[in-house]
């Protein structure tokens, strides 16, 4: 089946830059919005524009105000999640993306995670991109995400707490244990949004897992990058092919000081019984 989602964040991530690149692969925006309208939150509007970055085809997904949004603390947006009609599954991948925010925002401002209060990631914007993603993953049928290593720039970006230091502290708290490289940049690759849904719904990080491609979808972001590359995030939906052969093993050497060989047969004999792949003797 295809229900591998390959998240390759070349260029970072973001919850706009997601729900693009799986409406890349096929989510119509009609069902999107259909589906949308389980919540109870009026006063925006969304829209789906294919065009062109860098010369490569890609969906720019967009929500809009379309008049002035309260900022709410996580129990209004859980209280909102909670009370829509919005599947199940779908609900509650959008409540444990949510989740991870309040904690890492909770962390980084030193207060209960209840009493957390949303700025730009409580606006209606990011309600809907996280929401959208949950949708589309269930209508893709995805099982599994696995995504690449993810961008870190310099510089700083002006929000509502004031200058802060790129990567974000929400970005850094949040993508702890997750695999990270430097790129020299000073623009925002990598926002708590986007953070936060590769960090609750990815199992791995890494390169391409074997898998067959099926469908690739492309998101594009809102900003030209200084650098020259497409600021894009490509989706690749597919199925796991069967590798007949493990892709890490354990490596265990010793060095034996006057051992006599001889006993080396039973040794290996036993290192075998006890699942080894392979035995080595070597004299030094």
């Amino acid at each position: 089946m295809n229900d591998t989602l390959y998240l390759d964040c070349f260029a970072g991530i973001s919850g706009d830059m997601t729900v693009g690149a799986l409406l890349d692969c096929g989510v119509s925006v009609e069902i999107l919005q259909e589906k949308l309208a389980a919540i109870e939150l009026t006063g925006y509007r969304i829209s789906a524009v294919r065009d062109q970055a860098a010369s490569l085809a890609a969906t720019s997904f967009k929500v809009e105000d379309a008049e002035e949004q309260p900022a709410r603390h996580w129990s209004d947006i859980k209280q909102l999640l909670t009370g829509s009609r919005l599947n199940d599954p779908v609900k509650e991948m959008a409540i444990a993306i949510f989740s991870t925010l309040a904690k890492a925002e909770a962390k980084i401002h030193n207060c209960p995670v209840e009493q957390v209060h949303f700025h730009e990631v409580g606006a209606v914007d990011s309600i809907i991109d996280i929401v959208a993603f949950a949708i589309c993953y269930e209508e893709l049928g995805i099982k599994r995400v696995v995504a690449s290593p993810q961008p870190m720039p310099g510089g700083t970006v002006s929000c509502a707490h004031g200058l802060l230091p790129l990567p974000a502290p929400a970005v850094c708290e949040i993508l702890k244990e997750v695999p990270v490289y430097g790129v020299d940049l000073k623009q925002e690759l990598v926002t708590p949004t986007g953070a936060a849904i590769i960090k609750t719904v990815a199992e791995s990080f890494g390169p391409f897992p074997s898998m067959t491609f099926a469908r690739v979808g492309y998101g594009r972001g809102s900003r030209e990058l200084a650098d020259g590359r497409p600021n894009l995030l490509r989706a690749v939906l597919g199925r796991l092919n069967k590798v007949e052969e493990a892709q890490e093993i354990e490596v265990i050497d010793c060095n034996l000081d006057d051992w006599s060989p001889e006993g080396f047969p039973l040794l290996a004999e036993k290192l075998f019984a006890l699942g080894a792949l392979d035995v080595a003797l070597a004299p030094i």
